[in-house]
């Protein structure tokens, strides 16, 4: 009888053995497949080809290539307007500049757009952005209205102390810290959405000296394009202590984490520097990459993809219907190991530059500028 108990004790223990494993993967695969973080680091006019992930010589991104290698790297990923109001208005709202109406820096888009934050917003996530560029500020692109929190991060000003405000890495990645900080203390449960958005490298390309030894760069009054290089570098560094921060917080396998630019730039290709007039290769092209680890596979998409696919495929991987308006296509699938989508017709566009005031704005908006 003994023997018989000892037998049915036996077979319950493991039997409870081979449950507890059971329940203890699926509460693994339910954890994976619910992150606690979703982050878009967006960098201001940064060209995909002077990153070291994308075979560029100089070492100008040790921190930016590690994200990048870590996911799936788009060998081909394009903005759909080389300006930032309406690239990252569109990126966020997941429709086109024609639909959302900011196809110029300084035009707002249209009131009551649905957008992935607020998608999010709906089930359940808080959503907070810090931008540093004054085109993406609230009272020009009426982007605030779709966040939580929205932060303008404006603590110098870029061209010569001459122009609008912008910010450097370093201070725009301090504010998104804080409030991070501030948000895991105060609801680690709740899900967060982050966005920030870096304005280095955009002209006129300030010298970083400190990491001018690295890069080969000996001349202490560099060309342009040297000078850009080192500020890809700083951009990079500020990278890298968001990333720590974040994951002093939310370990990697909780957290989406999306790297990609508004636009790239010219650097006197066809006697041209700067961005948003041409639809040249230079500031159509940019760096773009998604992480997860042990979701999203180390891989690299050579199909086209632009801005317009981010939200739909963020939408995917966490399981939420997309709305039938955003214009852009989910990669998911191929994210996971699955098929690319099929190949597309994508349509870029340019616009003349700046709307700087409302009745500009206004006379642009009558003229289907």
């Amino acid at each position: 009888m003994a023997a018989l108990t000892n037998s049915i004790i036996g077979k319950y223990t493991a039997r409870s053995a081979i449950a507890c494993v059971v329940l203890l993967c699926l509460a693994s695969v339910a954890a994976a497949e619910k992150p606690r973080a979703v982050v878009i680091i967006t960098v201001d006019a940064l060209r995909a080809d002077r990153l070291s992930a994308y075979g560029y010589s100089r070492k100008t991104s040790p921190a930016i290539d590690a994200l990048l290698d870590e996911g799936v790297r788009f060998d081909s990923a394009r903005t759909v307007e080389p300006l930032t109001g309406p690239s990252m208005c569109t990126m966020i709202t997941g429709v086109e500049p024609q639909e959302h109406a900011a196809t110029r820096n300084g035009l707002r888009i249209r009131e009551g757009l649905d957008s992935l934050p607020k998608v999010l917003a709906g089930h359940g996530w808080e959503t907070a952005a810090f931008v540093s560029n004054w085109t993406l500020k609230d009272n020009l692109t009426r982007l605030g209205e779709h966040f939580d929190h929205y932060g303008e991060v404006f603590t110098r000003r870029r061209w010569f102390g001459l122009l609008n405000r912008e910010a450097t890495g370093e201070d725009v990645t301090d504010e998104a810290l804080e409030w991070v900080d501030g948000h895991f203390r105060a609801t680690p449960e709740k899900p967060l959405f982050l966005w920030v958005h870096y304005v280095e490298p955009h002209a006129p390309y300030r010298f970083h000296a400190e990491y001018a030894d690295r890069l080969g760069i000996t001349d202490r009054d560099p060309v342009r394009s040297d000078r850009y290089d080192t500020e890809v570098a700083a951009v990079d560094e500020a990278v890298r202590r968001l990333i720590d921060g974040l994951e002093t917080h939310v370990a990697p396998d909780e957290m989406i984490v999306v790297f990609t630019a508004d636009h790239g730039e010219s650097l006197g290709e066809h006697s041209y520097w700067g961005h948003g007039r041409y639809l040249y290769e230079p500031s159509l092209r940019i760096p773009m990459g998604i992480t997860w680890k042990g979701t999203v596979e180390q891989q690299v998409a050579t199909h086209q993809a632009t801005l317009l696919d981010l939200a739909p495929t963020l939408l995917e991987l966490l399981g939420i219907e997309i709305p039938p308006e955003f214009d852009g296509i989910s990669w998911a699938s191929a994210a996971r190991g699955g098929d690319p989508p099929a190949e597309r017709s994508i349509c870029y566009q340019a616009h003349k530059g700046a709307v700087l005031s409302k009745h500009d704005s206004d006379v642009a908006r009558r003229a289907g500028l």
